[in-house]
């Protein structure tokens, strides 16, 4: 399969249609982004990389960097990460707090934003200095000591961060936040206010289509079945109150984030990033989103 053919025609064919969707201008700075934005790289298991478009301008990952601190605290915990956080999909908003008080302060999965919000008090607990260590960990996945934390982000989420303030008192409430809520939201900000460009996200979860190993230096991220996990949530949980559509239409495993970027995974095949800004309505990116659809049909590398 000629990877870099069918990745431009498609590219090309996704450009020409209309762009729609708006940017997630809730926050401050992503409001700024130029939405004409357009990004593709793919890195696959046998060492090679095909891109188009804006593929290496970083850009705000935000949410798509709930797969990698879940993968940290999974890392350290093992097994029993599950006790405070669920594996089931939603069904609500990324930012809903409907179900915590019926689940009595448990989130249903770790990557809408009440259960990244464990997953970051969980970092703080196991770690001397988690912002720090979680950077290098991402700069080891990413194989790239580049990539840092955006201070004019951070700064942005933290002005208008009110309904997270309110999730993660809610939860501390049900005594399933260990830290003080300003800590956690702390860490939470922040690493949601990592930047890369798609060649970064694409090489950095490719471990995840390589059974948990880095294809550069062969270092075991995670055993082959805490990958198979990682990714059968990313499956059914990756894109909130839409990741039955992206299961649908799409057939990967993946995770996306309001900044614009998208990450989906075909086991023992590749990893692929897409970044196009503006979202469609369940906070998803709209290009992005068609893109990854009709890359699948044409390569026919749906996982089903």
């Amino acid at each position: 399969m000629n990877y870099q053919q069918v990745i431009e025609k498609t590219y090309t064919k996704v450009l020409a249609e209309k762009n729609l969707g708006s940017l997630a201008n809730y926050i401050p700075e992503l409001s700024k982004i130029d939405s004409k934005k357009f990004g593709v790289h793919i890195s696959t298991t046998d060492n090679k990389e095909f891109y188009t478009g804006d593929s290496s301008e970083k850009f705000s990952i935000q949410s798509v960097v709930k797969v990698f601190s879940l993968i940290m605290a999974y890392r350290l915990l093992g097994r029993n990460t599950w006790d405070r956080v669920g594996v089931e999909p939603s069904g609500t908003a990324f930012n809903s707090l409907v179900q915590l008080e019926a689940d009595k302060g448990k989130p249903r999965n770790p990557f809408i934003n009440s259960g990244a919000l464990v997953i970051c008090d969980m970092l703080i607990s196991n770690l001397q200095n988690p912002k720090q260590e979680f950077l290098n960990f991402i700069n080891t996945v990413s194989h790239n000591s580049d990539i840092q934390f955006s201070q004019k982000i951070i700064s942005s989420e933290k002005l208008v961060g009110f309904r997270n303030i309110a999730l993660c008192n809610y939860i501390k409430s049900y005594g399933n936040i260990e830290n003080s809520p300003e800590e956690v939201l702390d860490l939470y900000f922040t690493i949601c206010s990592i930047e890369m460009s798609c060649q970064e996200l694409s090489r950095a979860s490719l471990f995840l289509a390589n059974n948990g190993r880095t294809l550069a230096t062969q270092e075991q991220i995670l055993n082959s079945s805490q990958t198979k996990r990682i990714n059968a949530i990313m499956q059914t949980c990756g894109f909130y109150d839409e990741s039955g559509e992206f299961s649908f239409k799409v057939g990967l495993p993946g995770k996306s984030g309001v900044g614009g970027g998208i990450i989906a995974i075909h086991p023992s095949k590749y990893s692929i990033a897409v970044w196009s800004p503006k979202l469609n309505a369940k906070g998803n990116s709209y290009r992005g989103m068609k893109f990854l659809e009709q890359l699948t049909t044409q390569l026919q590398s749906s996982i089903f």
